[in-house]
Formats: C-alpha cells, sequence, structure tokens
C-alpha cells in the first residue's frame, strides 16, 4: 500500500488546515488509520486515529476540540481537519495504517512520506 499525504502548508495562528491521506490498494476501509506529527528536535507522537469501523479511537489531548479526524472509505481518504491552529502545532504529519485488518491493536506497519505544516504567530 502506498499512503500520500497532502494539504500541509503555512497558516496563521487561529487558522485552519485539512489533511488527507490517500491509500492505494484494496482493504482501505477495514483498517484503522492514524495521524501522527514530528515537531523539530521532538519525538513523534500520536495525533488521532479511526477505526476501520469509523469510530473515533483516540485524539491527543493537545488537540482535542480543535482537530476532527474522519474518514470516506469511498475515496479511500483518511482526513485530519484542523482548527484554532497554534504555533505549537508546527510539525510534520504523517499518516499510517494499523497492519492488522479489522485490528485497533496492532503496530502501525505503513506510512506515508509526510506533509509539513507550519503556524506562524
Amino acid at each position: 500500500v502506498q499512503l500520500q499525504a497532502s494539504g500541509g502548508g503555512l497558516v496563521q495562528a487561529g487558522g485552519s488546515l485539512r489533511l488527507s491521506c490517500a491509500a492505494s490498494g484494496r482493504g482501505f476501509s477495514s483498517y484503522t488509520m492514524g495521524w501522527f506529527r514530528q515537531a523539530p528536535g521532538k519525538e513523534r507522537e500520536s495525533v488521532a486515529e479511526i477505526s476501520w469501523s469509523g469510530g473515533i479511537i483516540y485524539y491527543a489531548d493537545s488537540v482535542k476540540g480543535r482537530f476532527t479526524i474522519s474518514r470516506d472509505n469511498a475515496k479511500n481518504t483518511v482526513y485530519l481537519q484542523m482548527s484554532s491552529l497554534k504555533p505549537e502545532d508546527t510539525a510534520v504529519y504523517y499518516c499510517a495504517r494499523r497492519g492488522r485488518i479489522y485490528s485497533d491493536s496492532a503496530d502501525y506497519g505503513d506510512w506515508g512520506q509526510g506533509t509539513l505544516v507550519t503556524v506562524s504567530s
């Protein structure tokens, strides 16, 4: 599978962006998907996760109420709508897919290339 993330860019604090992650291949709807981010000099962290069943599993405390994860199985795409952006949201954002179908606990096995989000103050 290939995961192609897009939608990053430069935005002022308080602004919004929507990230997209398009997956190639079959079976997209059977996999739990997640968004991660890595800021300069920091470790990668999980931002949000959506189950193969469509239920929202997880939001990082730092993004709750500001970010929304969703998926469109017909388009093989997962989204991350980001609002009220803060300078501390600046990072490379990655989408990823858990390594086993119908699983919310398998390790993430496939990763996209990342898209840079820069939030200016």
